[in-house]
């Protein structure tokens, strides 16, 4: 495992981090989501692996895949040795809706049930899940420090939005001496690169790191396109998100199959690697079994020539815009 540090802060986190949206009572998602003792597993073996990033959010399986968190890393390993994220906006439920906001109200009582139940009395890092046009900057950013101030939050992170939205949040933190974003979770594949055009350059600005969600975009980069997994047959948002575009992400699938034949590597590796080298800090790994984890590692054994990542780049055309709405 490497490591680095997130954004300007001292907070020290491994290169790749467990994503744990996988974590919880399932309900609709249920075939393909980990029960508490499967969940202990995933974290059990990432600890082994030199994982010490994990991510999860207040409306991840109706808030279970926190209280699932919270019991593995309670059960096998000092709090301390650990970084947690979590995240606010949506209201329970309302993710498929995108009914939530960035109220001072809703942030501080939101981080109250987070920390109880993930059993914690800080997080090291706490997310917006989504920009909110409803709540005056002002006011989110002011609660958001005001949880920085009280130590119940180390660094704040935000997550998919458009970089004037991003640019305008931090400008508003700077003028008021408040606590800036450290972190951008963004949406960010081989096959979806929309954000390079304006959030990323910004980011850069900022010295923000990025921890990129669906970097192996919901496995169609680490597997054989028209293979069929648990998830892909019920993940409606991965669908939604790629099925679209489908006939040139698969050539460019195609060709990180050929590189990863050519670096003796895996597909997920050479996905994982281009990641890195595009300066991503930690991409999330949303994984369901502990192979996945353990694979992913794998990724910093390739080192990808500039020929290879222009092959890998230049079948690319443009997207619609699916992170920062959805």
């Amino acid at each position: 495992m490497e490591y680095a540090k997130l954004g300007n802060t001292d907070i020290e986190v491994s290169k790749l981090s467990v994503g744990c949206m996988s974590f919880g009572d399932g309900g609709s998602r249920g075939s393909w989501m980990l029960n508490k003792e499967d969940s202990e597993k995933m974290v059990q073996k990432a600890l082994e692996l030199g994982y010490n990033f994990f991510d999860t959010a207040n409306i991840y399986a109706g808030g279970t895949s926190e209280e699932f968190l919270g019991h593995a890393i309670k059960n096998n390993i000092a709090r301390d040795k650990v970084v947690v994220a979590s995240k606010v906006f949506f209201n329970q439920g309302s993710m498929e809706t995108g009914i939530g906001n960035l109220s001072k109200a809703n942030i501080e009582r939101e981080i109250e049930g987070t920390l109880k139940r993930l059993g914690t009395d800080y997080l090291d890092l706490y997310i917006i899940h989504r920009f909110d046009a409803s709540t005056p900057i002002e006011e989110t950013m002011e609660a958001l420090h005001g949880l920085v101030k009280a130590g119940k939050v180390r660094a704040l992170g935000a997550s998919a939005m458009f970089g004037y939205q991003f640019h305008n949040m931090q400008v508003v933190a700077e003028q008021n001496g408040w606590t800036k974003f450290e972190s951008m979770q963004n949406h960010y594949n081989l096959v979806y690169r929309e954000d390079e055009r304006e959030l990323i350059p910004v980011t850069k600005q900022y010295g923000v790191s990025l921890t990129p969600y669906s970097p192996l975009a919901a496995g169609r980069l680490a597997r054989a396109w028209d293979k069929e997994t648990a998830r892909s047959k019920t993940d409606k948002f991965a669908s939604f998100k790629y099925d679209t575009t489908e006939d040139t992400d698969r050539r460019i699938a195609d060709r990180v199959k050929e590189l990863a034949d050519k670096h003796n590597a895996t597909m997920s590796h050479i996905a994982l690697a281009w990641q890195h080298a595009k300066g991503v800090t930690s991409p999330i790994i949303g994984a369901t079994k502990p192979q996945y984890l353990e694979d992913a590692v794998g990724a910093f054994n390739v080192k990808l020539s500039s020929q290879d990542l222009s092959y890998l780049e230049e079948l690319y055309v443009p997207h619609n815009i699916v992170g920062a709405l959805t």
